[in-house]
């Protein structure tokens, strides 16, 4: 759902200026960024009880880190699927300067709803009850439990904005679901992405961005059967299909029933936690190369000093890139937060919000267990 202070949604997509070849604006530029921001909460109506007051010490320090980031479109990863928590989020803490940092105010946001949390009615991890975060269409306890949000300084155009959070696995081309492990009827309601995956159209000037959003599954706690690994392999190669023209044919489908990938040409950004490091953690082999070499996709490799001051030994990484800090020593610091434009957009800076421990800043680190990813865009 659209959620616009200024203008009712149905106007946002009205609003926007033609672009004809007469009219051409220059180079656009912008900043866009992805936060694992851990804002979820144990329970339904936390997040918003937290947010209700402007006092939430890990609230603040997530705001200050996206102040001093300050991107122009930001995805938030782990945000409870809560409408009245995108306000409360925006009036209490980014429209508050946090230790001296300055307000930041996005005009525009996008929520949907997350497969997380929904029951699924089967006993999805086979231990003999149904029931439980386990069981539900993807993991958690409540409905939208770590949700996803977007948001922007600039329009979003709702009638070019797609969700795809009943895809289901079985229809992705080339699945590697686990067929011997889930049964004929629970691969008939068993949806690819463990929350969603979002195609964000945002306007920036007379151009559109397509933001894809998504945030797989951990590759792990599961067993031999590799149910989790497998998943987050083919939520990863969903966005490789959607953004290769002709690549999966119509074997795609939105949740309005529309039909087929991105349309070749488009400007697009892959970004999300995507649960995978190209060389390191648990992640199947060749996972995050899948959107690493996908079509016309190019890799900022985002990086920072602080990340390689933390750095792991025995692995094979540039601790640089590295962009979440998980417990020591397995599976240790990754890098699994990305920001992928594509051609002809033009990168201009990239980098990790990741303070060495001499920064003053560096008491933002543990703000969550992931570091804000960010590139600096033109738009030709």
């Amino acid at each position: 759902m659209p959620l616009h202070r200024a203008l009712p949604a149905v106007l946002i997509a009205l609003a926007l200026p033609a672009c004809t070849a007469a009219t051409a604006a220059p180079p656009a530029e912008a900043r866009v960024a992805t936060f694992n921001a851990s804002l979820n909460r144990a329970a339904d109506g936390e997040l918003v009880a937290d947010l209700s007051t402007p006092d939430d010490p890990q609230a603040r320090e997530v705001a200050e880190v996206v102040q001093r980031v300050r991107p122009d479109v930001l995805l938030v990863n782990e945000f409870d699927h809560a409408p009245a928590a995108v306000d409360l989020f925006r009036d209490n803490y980014l429209e508050r300067g946090q230790n001296g940092a300055e307000p930041i105010e996005y005009p525009y946001a996008f929520l949907a709803p997350s497969n997380t949390g929904v029951p699924s009615g089967f006993d999805l991890d086979n231990d003999g009850a149904v029931g439980g975060p386990n069981d539900a269409l993807g993991f958690g306890a409540f409905p939208g439990q770590y949700g996803m949000l977007v948001l922007s300084r600039f329009p979003i155009d709702t009638t070019a904005t797609r969700t795809f959070q009943r895809f289901l696995w079985k229809d992705l081309p080339g699945s590697r679901q686990p067929t011997d492990f889930y049964s004929p009827e629970e691969q008939a309601v068993l949806p690819l992405s463990s929350k969603s995956h979002w195609d964000v159209a945002v306007r920036i000037g007379d151009r559109t961005l397509h933001v894809l959003a998504s945030h797989p599954t951990p590759p792990t706690f599961d067993g031999p059967e590799d149910r989790n690994g497998r998943r987050n392999a083919d939520e990863i190669a969903f966005w490789r299909l959607y953004v290769q023209p002709g690549a999966a044919g119509d074997a795609l489908y939105d949740d309005a029933g529309r039909r087929g990938g991105l349309g070749a040409g488009e400007r697009f950004v892959i970004l999300g936690d995507q649960n995978s490091d190209p060389l390191d953690g648990d992640s199947l082999a060749g996972a995050a190369e899948q959107i690493l070499t996908a079509h016309r996709v190019l890799d900022p490799a985002p990086a920072s000093d602080g990340a390689a001051e933390a750095a792991n030994p025995g692995h094979r990484g540039d601790p640089r890139l590295d962009t979440a800090d998980f417990s020591d020593p397995t599976p240790g610091n990754l890098r699994v937060d990305y920001v992928l434009p594509s051609a002809p957009l033009e990168v201009l800076r990239s980098g990790v919000f990741w303070p060495v421990a001499a920064d003053p800043l560096a008491r933002l680190n543990d703000a969550s267990d992931h570091h804000a990813t960010w590139v600096d865009l033109r738009l030709p």
